[in-house]
């Protein structure tokens, strides 16, 4: 048995407060718990990666060989530059990649995706995505090329971010790094 000197009013008193302090006690467990699972929740559904079309890179040729039309090796690294996109996209695990290659691109017939005025939005909302990636290399000289990225909000229409690049002094098989570079040091660097 304890003894005790205190009078029964106070161990009554004690025995009170103990009570209450366990009860709050549990009040604050639950709300904490509450809290963490409300937090946890919302950080898994920020975490979703958004859907995004990547469109096939498109040449825009202003160098003196325009009118000798672009050449298979050419044609070779745009598709080394899209799926370059892709594999930066999907490495960043912020990104899931919706496939374009079924889309129907008849809007942009003739005249590609880069003068439509916005296509790529309504075709990648079709296709399920969130948004619409763009990619253009525009050659101005043999040695002289810009790589742009343009990404659009596939609901609106709206332009939500834009990159380009100067790649100078370099061969067309660098179209590739330049947008692995863009990618790294630019748009995903800033999300």
């Amino acid at each position: 048995a304890i003894e005790s000197d205190a009078s029964p009013a106070l161990d009554l008193k004690c025995l009170r407060m103990l009570r209450v302090s366990s009860a709050a006690f549990t009040a604050y467990r639950f709300g904490l718990a509450a809290l963490v699972l409300c937090c946890w929740t919302g950080s898994a559904a920020a975490t979703e990666p958004v859907k995004i079309a990547v469109f096939p890179f498109e040449l825009e040729e202003f160098s003196a060989a325009a009118e000798q039309g672009s050449s298979p090796d050419e044609s070779s690294f745009l598709s080394q530059s899209t799926e370059e996109a892709k594999k930066q996209l999907l490495q960043s695990g912020r990104y899931s990649v919706i496939d374009t290659a079924g889309a129907d691109i008849a809007a942009a017939k003739g005249q590609g995706l880069r003068n439509c005025h916005g296509c790529e939005a309504p075709i990648a909302m079709q296709l399920g995505a969130d948004q619409a990636l763009l990619g253009v290399v525009t050659k101005i000289s043999m040695m002289e090329y810009v790589v742009q990225l343009q990404v659009r909000d596939a609901h609106s229409g709206e332009v939500v971010s834009k990159y380009s690049t100067g790649l100078r002094m370099g061969a067309n098989y660098s179209w590739s790094r330049g947008v692995r570079s863009l990618m790294k040091n630019a748009m995903l660097a800033t999300e």
